[in-house]
């Protein structure tokens, strides 16, 4: 099935017949049948009207509109329902890549993907997303050439092929890509709201295509896509050999990760994190480490961009909640005083509507007060988003009494407002900004300032990366409230735990105050 037609004020003769023919496969216009009758008999008497009246249906019926009806979605919009569907884009794939040899042309085959497609779902629902695909739709179609063929993917894509050419290559192929994005670059109107989208394109030439099959093309120009969705936004990819065993690595990992999620490989280690005023245990942070088989421990920054990337966000803080609940329960029972631990929480885990009802759930199972879970979220969360749910959420959970720690300070750009307006309780100043912080005096000046601000604020802070006595004295002095590094410990697994925290409790004492400035 070939892409609707192009709008255009000098039309062909064939545009007209099409655009007559897409008409007539609309049932819904026969409600004008009385009208027309009665204009018909006006205009040339009784047997005008008869031609009319019964000739009209026939027209309909022979266009295909009931059965197009039949088995079509009424709520799909006529911009995607004339659209071609995979078996048929393949189909005319095939055909081209057969006749190659005879006709010496071949196609190229685009799949075009939208970024950040949950967020225009989870933000405006189903029914604007299926508008948006069909605006799309039309305004991707007008982008192409007579006799290109587009089709609609499952999942809110679209694939399309090029009508047979003699010269398909990369340059060429580039120049469609972009042009495919610039037709969907400017603003979308929806009931008064104008949303802009933005797509991410992979696509490979016929003669690149591993078999020489429309399945084959269409498959490649797939992972491409993939691939460049993962480079987004606005990427552009074309396929090469090495790209289909990368994409089946990142599978096979996929798989990896979730057998060690479902064997409790994938479990947390606690860091302390120390009062300045005290030396007394404030709480504990969870950090997730794989305990791998094979390779021993696997560092957080070799899979935890893998478990994004796979989707498995939710199932990863799913398990760090369990464990950090659990701890908890455990510390309690040994006796020993461990005020809150922390558990960090991604933007997918924010973006679940039930995540205050799922925590208040897990925290009752295990009896404990919400003022037990620290909620760890980054900076570069609350400054980048505007999402509804996201915002909920947080908000929910202020209320619902757990403690609210903004992550990596310093490094996301979150207003003020976005700081009151998720009702944060402590910030955690970036180990950036801490890192010499005895010695530099720049340093000084922005970790004092980031205390200033909190100060005035009412928040609590909290230094990371403390790795020397002098950036420990120097951060107490400047009047932060809480430090974290490796000076105190570095992530340990809970076995560890309860030693370290006897041990500590036993150094307080011999310890010497550090004085702070008044807070």
């Amino acid at each position: 099935m070939q892409r609707p037609l192009k709008l255009s004020g000098s039309e062909s003769g064939s545009q007209a017949i099409k655009r007559l023919a897409m008409l007539l496969r609309r049932p819904e216009l026969l409600v004008f049948l009385p009208a027309l009758s009665l204009i018909a008999f006006w205009v040339g008497g009784e047997a005008i009207m008869m031609i009319t009246a019964l000739g009209l249906p026939i027209l309909f019926i022979l266009a295909g509109a009931f059965k197009s009806q039949e088995r079509g979605d009424p709520g799909v919009p006529d911009a995607l329902s004339g659209l071609a569907i995979r078996p048929q884009i393949i189909k005319f794939m095939d055909n081209v890549l057969e006749n190659a040899a005879i006709t010496g042309k071949s196609t190229a085959c685009f799949v075009v993907l939208f970024d950040d497609a949950n967020v225009l779902l989870d933000r405006h629902g189903r029914a604007v997303q299926t508008e948006v695909l069909a605006r799309s739709a039309e305004r991707l179609c007008a982008a192409l050439r007579e006799g290109d063929t587009v089709a609609r993917l499952e999942g809110g894509g679209f694939a399309i092929a090029l009508s047979p050419q003699r010269r398909v290559d990369l340059e060429g192929m580039l120049q469609v890509a972009t042009r495919l994005q610039s037709a969907l670059s400017n603003p979308i109107s929806i009931d008064a709201a104008r949303l802009y989208v933005t797509c991410s394109i992979g696509f490979c030439l016929g003669p690149k295509a591993p078999i020489a099959t429309g399945g084959s093309l269409i498959d490649s120009a797939q992972v491409a896509a993939d691939e460049a969705l993962r480079n987004g936004p606005g990427a552009i990819r074309a396929f090469v050999l090495g790209m289909a065993r990368k994409r089946a690595d990142r599978d096979a990992f996929r798989g990896e990760l979730e057998t060690a999620l479902d064997e409790g490989q994938i479990r947390p280690h606690y860091q302390p994190q120390i009062c300045t005023d005290t030396g007394a245990i404030s709480g504990f942070e969870a950090l997730a480490r794989w305990h791998h088989a094979e390779r021993g421990l696997i560092p957080p920054s070799e899979f935890l961009p893998a478990i994004e990337d796979a989707g498995l966000s939710e199932r990863l803080g799913e398990v760090m909640l369990y464990h950090a609940l659990a701890a908890l329960v455990r510390w309690d029972k040994a006796g020993l005083h461990v005020p809150n631990v922390g558990v960090n929480f991604s933007s997918a885990e924010l973006r679940n509507p039930r995540l205050a009802e799922k925590l208040k759930w897990e925290l009752d199972r295990f009896e404990l007060t919400p003022n037990r879970l620290c909620i760890e979220i980054l900076e570069t969360v609350i400054a980048e988003t505007d999402n509804d749910v996201i915002v909920h959420n947080i908000s929910a959970l202020a209320k619902l009494g757990c403690q609210i720690d903004l992550d990596d300070f310093g490094t996301g750009h979150a207003s003020i407002t976005n700081i009151r307006r998720f009702a944060v309780n402590r910030i955690k100043i970036d180990r950036s900004f801490v890192t010499h912080v005895d010695e530099d005096r720049e340093q000084q000046k922005i970790v004092s300032g980031i205390l200033s601000l909190a100060e005035r604020m009412g928040l609590e802070t909290l230094a990371e990366g403390v790795e020397t006595k002098g950036e420990h004295a120097m951060l107490a002095q400047l009047g932060c409230g809480h430090v974290q590094g490796f000076l105190f410990a570095r992530p340990m697994p809970f076995d560890d735990t309860q030693a370290w925290i006897i041990a500590q409790n036993a150094r307080r004492s011999a310890l010497p105050m550090i004085a702070s400035r008044a807070r």
